[in-house]
């Protein structure tokens, strides 16, 4: 079948590192074809010849920066802009009409199918500016944020404009190339990415499935845009897993759309006289995010978070639990030997961004504790400065709690492996873990892991490793303490947590709940949703005439000889008895100069007429019909 794998993010170069999720996916599904349909900057995707073979093709749109080229609609036009416009603005400020989203989101996609270009000449106007103010300043609009000023009705134009970019796309037609012409089509990220997979259902009824690593609307609130989780080739499965220990100097900035820098961004921060209390743009934002969330979730065929953890934010949002199946996000590391062995001296090591989410400053008070009983322990924190001003507070506290002496800042490691490597327990102390991918890397590792209960923790490391209460130094250091002291037990719980991390999140158990997925969603959904055209020969297309085998069989060796073949078959099947006869035989059914002896087991060809009249048996002999039984 033909999947449309739709993603926001880097290119898909193998040069960027090779095994991201989205390739390998690709990849391991090779009886599938794959295109991929891409949002990206300004600089677009590149050069094609530089892409994986994995793709059958690529397409890309440039989500943010310059507003493209269009003419703006005429003025009859412009109404039925203006009025679709609105009643999305609606949705997004009038708690009473939060209905109207899909609405008004469908009605501007078909305005831009009609018209060419211009969408985003539209959004971009004085006229959707005026719109957008004067449905703003509605009596019972949600204004707790603020009242919006005249800045904050520009920044939020151009905001929204890059945001409903993606409905102009040029990718909606059924030939090829278009998403109507795929069998279904796989969000990788959300956000902005679903807005094509949205348009092609609702358009063509293509189904679409919904995979998250990182759910994008919770980024959101928290103040920063993911980063492309399943970004074809984006990055290596270790750069990804060392961001985690960067985590985002961006823990309160929100950029536009795909990461870059909104041209007017000053008005879209909290203030911090107001204590991080979110602007009128920031709040609008946030409705929109929300409201295509929730679209998003509503029409999907299948949703596919990384974990029973954001599986729960998903119902929250709206998501079916039906419709929802955990799958989680496969990595090669499993491949990757274990740790060699222990350092000399008992050493704990602490991975991690470091900012106050990731609560550093437990990690070094349990350590005082556990130094107290251990005086030759040592501890490794590796990680980078991402909140201004926390590594001088962390070494203050070190200083203060007289463990300054065993503490290395070791920064930015230059692999998780060597970090793992240099401890002889790993602990992490974050309030918050929202991916499993940090916890399942060093679990790989074979070490023994001790981490807070907190977020996806427990769904990972299970009865693999220790966890304590967040906020929590005294259960942290007894924890640690209780590890370091038996050798035995940190042995068979690392190794326990590595064959745990090796089952869960093998890439081949990804590859294959897709494969299911896949076959699943097809034989639920026609294969010609509008009722199909004219295929070949002027006959109808017939859904469902191939069986799922003729898909898997051989991938797409053959393919074109099986096409060849069944299209033979199938004219031959559509073709009447009259178009079935010999053309040599002047009578169909008689005996002409071309017509092949009748004998046992040989079927009489049966005029048309026969068909329509058969005549009962008479004294002459059976019919005709009779006689072809």
């Amino acid at each position: 079948m033909r999947v449309a794998l739709l993603t926001e993010g880097a290119r898909p170069h193998p040069d960027r590192g090779a095994g991201a999720w989205c390739d390998r996916l690709a990849e391991g599904l090779p009886e599938h074809d794959f295109e991929l349909y891409l949002l990206t900057g300004a600089a677009g995707l590149g050069s094609a010849a530089r892409l994986s073979p994995a793709w059958q093709g690529a397409h890309d749109l440039a989500l943010w920066g310059r507003r493209p080229r269009g003419r703006a609609p005429g003025t009859l036009r412009r109404r039925r802009y203006a009025w679709a416009y609105e009643e999305l603005v609606r949705a997004l400020v009038l708690p009473g009409e939060r209905a109207g989203f899909g609405a008004g989101l469908y009605r501007l996609a078909a305005l831009a199918r009609e018209d060419e270009g211009t969408l985003a000449a539209f959004l971009g106007s004085a006229h959707a500016r005026r719109v957008l103010e004067r449905t703003w300043r509605l009596p019972g609009a949600d204004t707790s944020a603020g009242q919006p000023l005249v800045r904050d009705v520009l920044v939020a134009a151009d905001l929204l404009e890059q945001c409903l970019r993606p409905l102009s796309a040029p990718w909606y037609g059924t030939g090829p190339g278009g998403l109507g012409g795929a069998d279904l089509c796989h969000v990788v990220g959300g956000g902005p990415a679903a807005l094509p997979a949205l348009v092609a259902r609702h358009l063509h009824g293509v189904p679409f499935v919904v995979t998250e690593h990182g759910l994008h609307l919770r980024e959101q609130y928290l103040g920063f845009p993911p980063r492309a989780e399943g970004g074809a080739g984006a990055e290596s499965e270790e750069r990804q897993a060392r961001d985690e220990c960067r985590s985002d100097d961006r823990r309160h900035r929100v950029r536009a759309p795909g990461g870059e820098r909104a041209s007017h961004e000053a008005p879209y921060l909290p203030q911090p006289s107001a204590g991080g209390t979110p602007t009128p743009v920031r709040a609008l934002l946030l409705s929109f995010f929300r409201a295509l969330t929730e679209e998003t979730y509503r029409q999907a065929a299948i949703l596919t978070p990384g974990s029973a953890h954001d599986q729960q934010w998903q119902r929250r949002c709206g998501a079916d639990p039906a419709r929802t199946r955990v799958v989680y996000e496969g990595t090669p590391a499993v491949d990757r030997p274990a740790a060699g062995p222990e350092p000399e001296r008992p050493t704990l090591v602490w991975a991690g961004a470091l900012e106050p989410g990731r609560d550093t400053e437990l990690v070094l008070h349990a350590f005082a504790r556990v130094r107290a009983e251990l005086p030759a322990a040592r501890l490794v924190v590796h990680g980078q400065e991402t909140a201004p001003g926390y590594l001088a507070h962390c070494a203050a506290v070190a200083e203060r709690l007289g463990v300054a002496v065993a503490v290395d800042f070791a920064g930015r490691p230059g692999s998780l492996a060597e970090a793992w490597q240099g401890g002889t327990v790993v602990v992490f102390s974050a309030l918050s873990q929202r991916s499993p991918r940090l916890l399942a890397d060093a679990m790989l590792s074979g070490r023994a892991v001790v981490s807070t209960d907190v977020g996806v923790a427990r769904e990972v490391v299970g009865p693999t490793g220790l966890l304590v209460p967040a906020r929590d130094p005294r259960a942290l250091a007894g924890a640690c303490l209780a590890l370091l002291r038996d050798e035995e037990r940190r042995s068979r719980l690392g190794l326990a947590g590595r064959l745990r991390a090796q089952e869960r999140f093998a890439v081949e158990p990804v590859i294959g709940a897709f494969r299911e997925i896949y076959l699943e969603l097809v034989s639920q959904y026609p294969a010609f949703p509008e009722g199909g055209g004219v295929g070949e020969g002027n006959r109808a297309p017939r859904p469902f005439a191939r069986p799922a085998e003729y898909w898997l069989a051989d991938g797409t060796r053959g393919r074109d000889d099986r096409d060849s073949r069944d299209g033979r078959d199938d004219r031959e099947a559509s073709a009447g008895p009259a178009d079935r006869a010999d053309p040599a035989d002047p009578e169909p059914g008689g005996g002409g100069a071309g017509a092949p002896e009748s004998g046992r087991g040989q079927l009489a060809v049966v005029p048309a007429a026969a068909e329509e009249r058969p005549e009962p048996a008479g004294p002459a002999g059976p019919s005709v019909l009779a006689e072809a039984v």
